[in-house]
């Protein structure tokens, strides 16, 4: 932890890499690590500053390598050690640094722990996993998990039940026991001595489960909450997972400076602010999803749709900035491999309007206060895909819910397609698309999930060409926020919180202000001005529309426009 206002992770810009579709160096369709390297040039002209790479290790990949087999040797099909040193040093060369993820709240049930553990009840690694006997004759609990079906295993050998809050190749480790918390600094520390400057910490707040005074488990709330299944609820931030933290960042944390973000599935802002205090807490920042789960219907889970009613948006974006201004941290992020593409979900994904509103998305976010994070092909305004059937989807998550919503629920085909569409993960992990050329320049084989047919005029090399391209306007805006200190550290402030298509908002300090306003619809806006800072001398900062456009219209935003002003000195007026 560094408990500096000046931490240098507030003023970075993180790129997320998912290997297995960045690029494919060798031609046998999988994405690779020497694919990575050879692009970290496209990455330096972002501007990126740090490069979070999901797993690599050795993992049979039930879910696409989060169930991990070796936290300590590199998956074959990613290429070896040797390939990630190599890495590792292209990075250092260009001034970036690496963040690793890091999955122990469960391992893969081919870990020789689990393998060890699921022998006998009296081997030495059994309580390296949790296990409840059955309750009459079933599983202990009615705990679901996020891929469907229980969360509880029968283990044939020992006649008990182990428990996955995933798949059920994805046994949860418990860290009530010791030696598992050891194991875990020791493997974390192996990874910090290589080089590896931070870690981003899969579903962390998960990993302390509420025990009872007896050592069971209670039964979760019949009525589901949130996009994820109600045991969620229950398990999230444990009575001692600070406790647990703690002991980490004085472990291992500590001896290095580091970035670290905890994947904090249904967390508070209050939870998160305990967590990542700059003196007290143990992590620097956490990725939470209340603004993921607002184009969703209440109480129904991801897949029941209905549109975003932007008022909520800014309610809960807001909620976030000032509960953690100046004792907690943001995370800013739209896209990631598990959320469906942005410019799809919120903006307008048809030919004339992508690239602004893209462009407008980016704005929004990425000027409030927090840690940018940009996922691979967002920079470009990459889309979500439509494929006809379920046979085209490799995610555990997506198939499973299809079977479970047509066979079981007897749900329409088309009704549970149209919800893939929108929300599935697959979305986000189609290869990137880095030419014209055939499978998007990905590689030169078949690649492991079919690229987006629309990599003929959505693709990188396109977008460096082109002068006012998505990619340009990422670059500009991380650029931005290493120029001006306001839009880092700077409080915010919400304007027009009522307004249905406006998201409006102040960032400030003792020095400079700047106002940005964003049209989240397709259709003009005209702007209470008498509700606005006073923008008559203001100076034109970034925006999507060129600037000798704007006096034309200062009460007026355009479709899916973004602009942004900074005002003239420290002090506000407002034009009443």
């Amino acid at each position: 932890m560094n408990s500096s206002d000046q931490a240098w992770w507030k003023s970075s810009a993180v790129y997320q890499i998912y290997p297995r579709s960045f690029c494919d160096s060798n031609g046998d369709g999988i994405g690779d690590i020497p694919g990575i390297t050879s692009k970290l040039d496209h990455l330096k002209t972002l501007g990126v500053d740090v490069v979070w790479l999901s797993p690599v290790y050795e993992s049979p990949n039930d879910d696409n390598g989060y169930d991990i087999s070796d936290y300590r040797a590199i998956m074959a099909e990613f290429g070896s050690m040797a390939d990630f040193d190599a890495m590792l040093a292209g990075m250092s060369e260009r001034g970036m640094v690496l963040m690793m993820d890091l999955v122990v709240n469960h391992t893969s049930d081919e870990h020789a722990w689990f393998r060890q553990a699921r022998s006998s009840r009296d081997n030495p690694y059994h309580d390296y996993y949790i296990w409840q006997e059955p309750v009459e004759g079933r599983e202990p609990t009615n705990w679901e998990s996020a891929f469907s079906g229980s969360a509880w295993s029968l283990n044939e050998a020992t006649g008990e039940y182990y428990l996955h809050m995933f798949s059920p190749k994805q046994p949860d480790l418990n860290w009530e026991n010791p030696k598992v918390r050891a194991e875990v600094y020791d493997l974390m520390h192996f990874w910090f001595k290589k080089g590896v400057r931070g870690f981003r910490m899969d579903v962390i707040n998960l990993i302390s489960k509420p025990w009872r005074a007896d050592g069971s488990l209670a039964d979760a709330p019949v009525v589901q909450r949130g996009f994820l299944q109600p045991a969620f609820e229950m398990v999230k931030h444990g009575p001692r997972f600070v406790e647990f933290m703690r002991e980490m960042r004085h472990e291992v944390l500590d001896h290095y400076n580091s970035l670290t973000v905890g994947e904090s599935p249904c967390a508070t802002v209050e939870e998160a602010a305990e967590i990542t205090h700059p003196d007290t807490g143990a992590l620097n920042m956490v990725f939470q999803f209340e603004h993921m789960d607002l184009d969703s219907q209440a109480g129904k889970g991801k897949w029941a749709l209905k549109a975003l009613h932007l008022p909520d948006l800014k309610a809960s974006l807001s909620r976030w900035q000032n509960g953690l201004h100046g004792r907690g941290w943001n995370s800013l992020y739209w896209n990631n491999h598990d959320q469906p593409r942005i410019v799809s979900r919120l903006g307008d994904d048809g030919h004339q309007y992508r690239e602004r509103s893209a462009k407008m998305l980016a704005t929004c976010l990425y000027l409030m206060q927090g840690t940018p994070y940009v996922y691979q092909g967002e920079e470009l305004g990459m889309t979500n895909v439509a494929w006809p059937d379920i046979t085209h989807y490799q995610d555990i998550e997506t198939r499973n819910m299809y079977r479970v919503a047509t066979q079981e629920k007897g749900q329409s085909p088309d009704k549970v397609l149209r919800s893939i569409h929108a929300k599935g993960r697959d979305n986000a992990r189609t290869p990137m698309q880095w030419t014209a050329q055939a499978h998007g320049g990905f590689t030169t084989g078949t690649p492991w999930l079919s690229v987006n047919k629309n990599h003929d005029h959505i693709n990188a090399e396109a977008a460096l060409a082109q002068p006012d391209s998505v990619f340009h306007h990422y670059r500009q805006l991380l650029a931005l926020r290493k120029q001006w200190p306001v839009l880092v550290h700077g409080r915010y402030t919400l304007l027009l919180p009522a307004h249905p298509h406006v998201f409006a908002y102040l960032r400030s300090d003792e020095q400079h202000s700047v106002v940005v306003q964003c049209n989240f619809s397709g259709q003009f806006q005209r702007l209470p001005l008498t509700e606005l800072p006073d923008l008559r001398a203001a100076t034109p900062l970034i925006g999507n529309l060129p600037f000798e456009e704007w006096p034309m219209a200062p009460d007026t935003l355009a479709g899916w426009e973004a602009r942004a002003y900074l005002l003239p000195g420290a002090a506000l007026t407002h034009n009443d």
